[in-house]
């Protein structure tokens, strides 16, 4: 699976120098997929000079001819989904019926950051002074560091490749070791779209080892890391040395608030969609469940039915709507959680262990609770699977304040038809980002990201590309 692959340096795929390898697993079927070369130190170091070589063709590469090699990657992505998707289903777990969306989003970023590379306005202004201006324009920031996770390994880092490349900078893409073919495939596709050598380039392996020489390294100018609160600490404490620009987007527990005035079983829809995509395994996932007292007994009692009717198996097989958790580490902290939350005193509604039917792969049970309190454990610490805690409020001003309380602002879910509560919630939630009556969130046209604990900058949107360019002004004077 991983022959043609490897490192990827100066536009070559190439085997780590000491030709070490680590096994990628199938988490249906707990089988080696196949094994990825391992980076050392040399390779790290080959990389890095590689991506200052290409920072000083591409910075001089013009707007518009940027902009032709970004929308043939855009392209390329399409043509190959159906590739692309089966690594996802391979590596993540996630359903082959998932891949598609993941991969048509990819391509989206790509077109989108392929005009945002003809729209890097400077400006020019008045000086104080007489017979003076004031010049104000973007350069890109340098050589980026793009680490990249394992939930959306595609998406994510098409977010951090493109961007890098539209602002002008040279990127060096770290995937996670659980999935570094889907990100492989990717850059290869970097490669065929005309990516000159140098300017896109690949270390797989150990990730904190390749992290962390990557940011004490002087020719790193700006690191983008989409992964855990924990993580993202340690990431920023190690950039701080050098001050070196970082973006981040880390952990989220997002509410999903329900009022009175709704439509149950179109929300209810909503709510699957957003909860089960990819098992739970989303920043953006649902985590809290606040509904109307109203209406909680009549939620909870569909959510349950259509629930229980999730078809869980392996990806692979088209009718399959769940597939495993990623990882065997994954499938222990959420049963972990589920047994903490019943010694807390939460009521489980279905679901709540390992799935019965499988001999093997990192399956679980979609689970819903009842009798939550907002003082439980999963209320506190982002669950990051299939587990849905409900719980009721009485009013707007409550549900607001219990939502708010809470050290990550990511997202939030916000459902009604009044106007007015809807306009409220959206400017009153403390999150980054608000899905008002929709599931959907991350698109390329938003500048998607939190605030918080979850990090700051954002990716997507036009505001995106500003995190990848340093702004200089020049003041001009005639004399």
């Amino acid at each position: 699976m991983y022959e043609k692959f490897g490192q990827f340096i100066d536009g070559k795929w190439q085997k780590s120098s000491s030709g070490d390898t680590y096994e990628v697993i199938n988490p249906a079927t707990e089988e080696v997929i196949g094994r990825a070369s391992k980076a050392n130190k040399e390779d790290i170091q080959r990389a890095l000079q590689s991506a200052e070589r290409g920072l000083k063709i591409w910075k001089n590469t013009t707007p518009w001819e940027r902009a032709k090699v970004i929308r043939k990657i855009s392209e390329l992505i399409r043509k190959k989904t159906d590739i692309l998707s089966k690594w996802l289903t391979l590596e993540v777990g996630k359903p082959i019926s998932e891949g598609p969306g993941e991969v048509g989003g990819a391509a989206d970023i790509f077109e989108w950051n392929s005009e945002e590379t003809k729209r890097i306005f400077g400006e020019i202004n008045q000086s104080r002074f007489p017979n003076a201006r004031i010049n104000v324009i973007y350069q890109p920031v340098g050589v980026v560091a793009a680490l990249i996770p394992w939930n959306f390994p595609i998406v994510l880092a098409s977010r951090k490749i493109s961007t890098a490349l539209a602002a002008g900078c040279s990127v060096i893409v770290k995937p996670d070791i659980i999935t570094p073919g889907s990100v492989m495939e990717l850059v290869d596709i970097c490669k065929e779209a005309g990516v000159p050598p140098g300017v896109v380039n690949l270390l797989s392996g150990d990730p904190s080892f390749v992290s962390s020489e990557l940011i004490k390294s002087d020719i790193i100018k700006k690191i983008s890391i989409t992964g855990s609160t924990r993580v993202g600490k340690l990431i920023l404490k190690q950039a701080a040395d050098k001050v070196q620009r970082v973006t981040m987007e880390l952990s989220g527990h997002s509410p999903f608030i329900v009022f009175d005035d709704v439509d149950l079983n179109k929300v209810t829809d909503m709510a699957i969609s957003a909860k089960f995509r990819n098992n739970g395994q989303v920043c953006i996932s649902p985590n809290r469940f606040y509904i109307h007292e109203s209406k909680k007994s009549e939620f909870t009692k569909l959510m349950v039915e259509k629930t229980t009717k999730l078809k869980m198996g392996n990806g692979m097989e088209k009718d399959t709507l769940l597939g495993p958790l990623t990882t065997k580490q994954r499938l222990e902290g959420v049963e972990k959680l589920v047994e903490k939350t019943i010694n807390e005193g939460g009521k489980l509604l279905t679901g709540g262990k390992r799935a019965a039917n499988f001999n093997k792969g990192f399956f679980f049970e979609p689970t819903i609770f009842d009798e939550i309190k907002d003082n439980f454990t999963i209320m506190k610490e982002e669950p990051f699977g299939p587990i849905v805690p409900i719980l009721s409020f009485k009013n707007y001003d409550e549900v607001i304040k219990r939502a708010n309380n809470n050290d990550l602002g990511l997202c939030s879910y916000v459902y009604t038809t009044d106007l007015k509560k809807a306009n409220l919630a959206s400017e009153e939630l403390e999150t980054g980002c608000v899905a008002v009556n929709t599931p959907a969130v991350a698109v390329a046209e938003a500048p998607f990201g939190g605030i918080k604990q979850t990090g700051y900058g954002r990716e997507g949107g036009s505001m995106a590309i500003k995190d990848y360019l340093n702004i200089k002004y020049t003041h001009i004077a005639i004399y």
